[in-house]
């Protein structure tokens, strides 16, 4: 019998998939409780009395840092959930599998962007 493309990953080779998923989704969640702690002191630290245009410089300065953090939050809250969504394509057998080619995705690729849905080939040819 020849050797037949593969079409999916074993048993075996989905489980490393999904403990390198678990050991990023733990690390993702809590740069997230970071992110939300550094968010919510800088919420509590408005009661400063400075006077004048140094007061304005920092409100603004404030503002933009707050903008900064509620952004990486959103960024690291929607890296969550593709890494929650590639834990349930693990689940329901569809892990690896290019949505554009159908063809599996390479274990070097998968290695470096667990959450991925794209093969490299597809990835470049959509940029």
């Amino acid at each position: 019998m020849s050797q037949a493309e593969k079409t999916r990953y074993s048993e075996e080779e989905l489980k490393e998939f999904e403990v390198l998923i678990d050991e990023k989704l733990a690390k993702a969640k809590e740069e997230l409780e970071t992110i939300k702690a550094s968010l919510s002191r800088k919420n509590d630290s408005g009661t400063d009395t400075t006077s004048g245009n140094t007061k304005l410089m920092e409100d603004g300065a404030d503002t933009l840092e707050k903008e900064s953090l509620s952004q990486l939050a959103a960024r690291q809250q929607k890296f969550i959930n593709q890494l929650e969504s590639a834990k349930a394509r693990i689940k329901n057998g569809t892990y690896g599998i290019c949505i554009d080619t159908g063809k599996l995705i390479s274990k070097e690729r998968l290695r470096a962007v667990p959450h991925t849905r794209h093969s490299i080939e597809a990835k470049l040819k959509n940029q």
